[in-house]
């Protein structure tokens, strides 16, 4: 994911950054990319991925109702925060189909509530495709498709709906590769993916309606249990 703030004001900028990065800290989420520009046509010309976007209205040159719209016609799937003092751009705002209007100064608690709208918006719609290499090759699966990555001996096996995959790389590899926001190491041989999860106690967690069982050690069940509930309320 890549979260991109378009403002002409850096103390404003600045303040956002804060925002994100403190909503992923309290919610033990790896903070994705944040790319930041002061001007529409910096924007224009970044040809990076643009998941969710807060951008300001008010700005020198290209306003940005107009850079909104140029940023649909390219990336129809962004999520748009028109961001701005200016309450009369609104109609306007809305006819590029903004995700969200949050008016300055900003408020922390209205900011983090729409954001994880956000959020949830996005990882309900948006495929998150793993790359799984094996000796034999290649294969490409749909994070759905994965029930838990776990390390036997000195194989690391991809467990999957259809059929298991011995993995060239290591535990260390998949537990960066792998969104946080759908996995979690539960244990030094484990990652389970949270959709497969059936059921769980203190040490073991039921995945794919009990077919298949990971451990969980003690001390990550808070942080687990925390996750996971996290999890669940993305999906409602």
């Amino acid at each position: 994911m890549r979260i991109v703030i378009c403002d002409d004001d850096s103390l404003v900028i600045n303040q956002m950054e804060k925002l994100i990065k403190l909503f992923f800290d309290k919610n033990r989420i790896k903070t994705p990319d944040i790319a930041t520009f002061s001007n529409g046509t910096d924007l224009l010309a970044d040809t990076g991925e643009k998941d969710i976007l807060f951008l300001d209205i008010e700005m020198p040159g290209m306003n940005g109702i107009y850079v909104g719209k140029e940023i649909k016609k390219m990336s129809k799937n962004t999520l748009i925060f028109v961001v701005t003092s200016y309450a009369e751009y609104l109609d306007d705002a809305m006819r590029f189909h903004v995700f969200r209007y949050l008016s300055k100064p900003l408020d922390r608690q209205r900011f983090f509530r729409n954001l994880r709208d956000a959020l949830e918006y996005y990882y309900r719609t948006t495929p998150v495709k793993i790359p799984v290499e094996t000796k034999e090759g290649l294969q490409v699966l749909q994070s759905s498709a994965i029930i838990a990555i776990e390390a036997q001996l000195r194989k690391v096996i991809v467990h999957t709906l259809e059929q298991d995959f011995v993995s060239i790389h290591n535990m260390d590899y998949w537990i960066k590769q792998l969104p946080q926001n759908y996995f979690f190491q539960s244990h030094r041989s484990f990652i389970v993916n949270f959709e497969h999860i059936t059921d769980f106690d203190h040490s073991t967690i039921h995945l794919a309606n009990g077919e298949f069982c990971a451990y969980l050690t003690k001390r990550k069940y808070k942080s687990f249990k925390d996750a996971y509930l996290l999890y669940l309320e993305s999906t409602r």
